[in-house]
């Protein structure tokens, strides 16, 4: 049985720069959520910020819930 890693088992990451481009907004807006407390999390690796694709799929989906006028506190 082999029990290493490979990198290809690994969960894709994004970069600050490419999850701009991704939801087309300036990276300034994402340094300035992350300050807030907003957007999706990122994770430091290095001295680089990045996002795992599967926390920005599920905030995502969290902004269609809250858009649509459903109270995440009340249900």
């Amino acid at each position: 049985m082999n029990d290493t890693h490979t990198p290809s088992a690994l969960e894709p990451m994004m970069s600050v720069e490419e999850l701009s481009a991704y939801l087309d907004v300036p990276i300034r807006t994402l340094y300035d959520w992350r300050r807030v407390g907003r957007g999706p999390c990122p994770i430091r690796v290095g001295r680089q910020l990045r996002y795992f694709v599967s926390d920005v799929q599920q905030w995502l989906a969290d902004q269609r819930e809250l858009s649509s006028g459903t109270n995440a506190a009340t249900g």
